[in-house]
């Protein structure tokens, strides 16, 4: 999934969808900042970016959370 995925495309997937989207996500987030540490980025707000679909996915699994739902 892009770093650029809405709040609609993340309510549409199941709770295992978003946890292997938050995986993913977090990789990258890591990657990035290794890469930032040795080497320019090629579009440095790609990290803003992965920070806030990490900030989208937890805030939808904590309202999951405490609905109870399963989407």
């Amino acid at each position: 999934i892009s770093a650029m995925a809405s709040m609609h495309e993340l309510r549409d997937m199941s709770n295992e969808q978003l946890a292997a989207t938050l995986k993913e996500a977090c990789k990258t987030l890591f990657n990035m900042r290794v890469k930032a540490q040795t080497d320019r980025l090629e579009v440095p707000s790609e990290l803003h970016r992965n920070r806030k679909l990490i900030a989208r996915i937890k805030t939808l699994q904590t309202e999951r959370d405490k609905l109870g739902t399963q989407a």
